[in-house]
């Protein structure tokens, strides 16, 4: 039924849309074509329009998000840091690509991109093309995973689901408390916790 794809694209828009470490988008659209026998493709498409609107949102309000809780000059030097990201071209899409299609949640990459102004459409296409290929992957194994239930469950609180977590926030803080005029303009690592208003 239609409304079922209805619920993919809303879970992984749902999934994708907070501004902090959350399961991957996959990981509902998964249960939802295991459970409504959707067809694998259709799940794909639907999900990844999903995820790619929900990262959009969140690069959209950030910005505002940022200027009400961390103070100006940190969101200056996250500014400055997506400028110096623009500056690289295609080696910035390339890591894109890249991160987008490690096991790790990408939510610190688009934080870094909404509260550095820079537009959705420069990180999108990459994120796109490797959020299409780590999804088609995670749902075709769906149904191995639907076979061994316990496995995947057990695979939920092992030590790489917890070390995906603790990099994700490890990315998340270093984008927050290090001083990237610092690092960048004097090559010198500072780190600054006083960044909150």
């Amino acid at each position: 039924m239609w409304w079922h794809y209805l619920l993919v694209f809303a879970g992984a828009f749902l999934f994708d849309v907070v501004p902090f470490p959350f399961p991957p988008a996959f990981s509902i659209m998964v249960p939802l074509q295991i459970m409504f026998n959707l067809n694998t493709w259709l799940v794909i498409v639907i999900g990844v329009a999903g995820s790619i609107a929900g990262r959009y949102v969140l690069t959209l309000y950030i910005p505002l998000l940022a200027n009400k809780i961390f103070k100006p000059k940190k969101n200056r030097e996250v500014q400055f840091l997506g400028e110096k990201m623009k500056e690289k071209g295609w080696k910035s899409q390339l890591v894109i690509l890249t991160y987008s299609l490690l096991p790790l949640p990408t939510t610190p990459l688009f934080l870094a991109g909404g509260m550095a102004r820079i537009k959705p459409i420069q990180i999108i296409p990459a994120f796109f093309i490797g959020k299409f290929i780590s999804d088609s992957v995670a749902v075709h194994l769906g149904q191995f995973a639907s076979e061994n239930i316990d496995d995947m469950l057990n695979a939920a609180l092992s030590w790489k689901s917890i070390a995906s977590l603790i990099i994700s926030v490890l990315l998340i803080c270093a984008l927050l408390f290090i001083d990237w005029f610092a690092l960048i303009e004097k090559k010198k690592f500072k780190l600054n916790f006083r960044i909150w208003k």
